[in-house]
């Protein structure tokens, strides 16, 4: 069997307040020949928190038995985030689809930095209700707002399944990480998407992204199959690519 002709191997990392349990949707609809490993990062669900403070350096180490390098690594929002700043900190992946990500969060037409301060200040005085309205928030681009915010709510319960310093320090990220750099210069092909009305994306990256109509920020509730088509063909286009450099 050829490298090409292989299982097409996936790793898919979650984003901000929520565990791997938000692929459960894309279950039934990938194809026959794709391995995929849903895995938390540090502090959500059965998985050790980092100890404080946390750097990029001891999540690359927490991570690297998690990250191969033989796989696609896919990263929804700050999942794609922090993904893209470890290309800097373990061997590169066969390649890199960010969904909702661009090289940083905040922007002037997305969320502002002025939005996520206010964010943070209302998470350190309630952080489950904090973490409830952001749930409400990120379903806003979904075609039926109420039935994506229902599903995520059925699926992850009223309180997040993470520490509240692995939350504070995942909103540290999203506010300070800029992986502009990284990407222009990334050691694996990177592809982007986003779906076509997802609140939280800049314009700028959206130009350069992928996509996917009549979706938000959370497309694996609202269009599994279009996400999962999507990756798989963008998974083994840079696969490909990756093998011919």
């Amino acid at each position: 069997m050829s490298r090409l002709d292989a299982p097409q191997r996936l790793v898919l990392l979650s984003g901000w307040g929520i565990d791997q349990r938000i692929w459960q949707p894309l279950d039934t609809y990938w194809p026959a020949h794709t391995e995929v490993h849903t895995v938390d990062w540090p502090g959500y669900g059965d998985t050790p928190a980092q100890a404080e403070p946390a750097t990029l350096d001891t999540l690359a180490s927490a991570m690297a038995d998690q990250l191969p390098s033989n796989a696609v690594w896919v990263g929804w929002s700050l999942g794609g985030l922090l993904a893209s700043a470890l290309l800097d900190k373990l061997p590169a992946p066969r390649g890199l689809v960010l969904i909702g990500t661009g090289g940083q969060f905040c922007s002037d037409d997305g969320v502002s930095k002025a939005e996520l301060a206010s964010f943070q200040r209302a998470f350190s005085r309630d952080p489950d209700a904090t973490w409830r309205h952001f749930l409400r928030w990120q379903t806003q681009g979904e075609p039926n707002v109420r039935h994506a915010h229902q599903q995520l709510r059925a699926m992850l319960g009223d309180t997040p399944n993470a520490t509240t310093s692995t939350l504070s320090q995942g909103l540290h990220w999203l506010a300070t990480l800029d992986n502009t750099q990284r990407l222009q210069e990334a050691p694996c092909p990177v592809t982007q998407l986003v779906g076509e009305h997802d609140p939280l994306v800049a314009s700028s990256t959206r130009a350069q992204a992928i996509n996917l109509a009549h979706a938000g920020h959370c497309p694996m509730l609202s269009q599994p199959a279009q996400l999962v088509a999507t990756i798989a063909s963008q998974a083994t286009l840079v696969a490909k690519e990756h093998v011919c450099t």
